[in-house]
């Protein structure tokens, strides 16, 4: 099996968006996807987010949505935004290869923090991101405003 790790490019897109709405599936919130394929372009084009796919023969099975901001306590981070492989393809290594390309990524980028949000319910992922040594918060409440 030959999966190559790779940046993002344009015509990803509609596969980023597909695997986003996957995610918000497996999440009990099918629904919830409001953002348009049309969003998710220009944002991409302006920069206001990047990706890293994962492509076995032609097909993107996995992905990782991230981008740069600050942490006033760290200093430079990278926020992961989303980071799902397609259910016919997990437990086969690819979410490890995304997850260590995201880190790489992180670190040329000179963050001093890497951050995502992990819902309580989800064990396998908490596992997962254990695994990689990572600490997962419980005291901190997320807070939000949807316009």
């Amino acid at each position: 099996m030959h999966i190559s790790i790779r940046p993002a490019k344009s015509p990803d897109i509609p596969a980023i968006l597909g695997l986003v709405q996957e995610l918000a599936e497996f999440e009990n919130e099918p629904d919830a996807v409001l953002a348009s394929l049309e969003d998710y372009k220009r944002h991409f084009q302006e920069g206001l987010f990047q990706s890293l796919v994962a492509e076995k023969e032609g097909e993107i099975v996995g992905m990782a949505i991230f981008y740069d901001t600050f942490s006033t306590w760290k200093g430079k981070m990278l926020y992961l935004e989303d980071f799902v492989v397609s259910e016919a393809y997990r437990k086969q290594g690819i979410g490890q290869m995304i997850f260590d390309a995201v880190l790489k990524e992180a670190r040329s980028r000179g963050a001093k923090l890497v951050k995502w949000q992990v819902l309580d319910w989800n064990t396998g992922a908490i596992q997962f991101y254990k695994k990689n040594k990572a600490t997962i918060e419980q005291e901190w409440w997320n807070g939000k405003i949807v316009f």
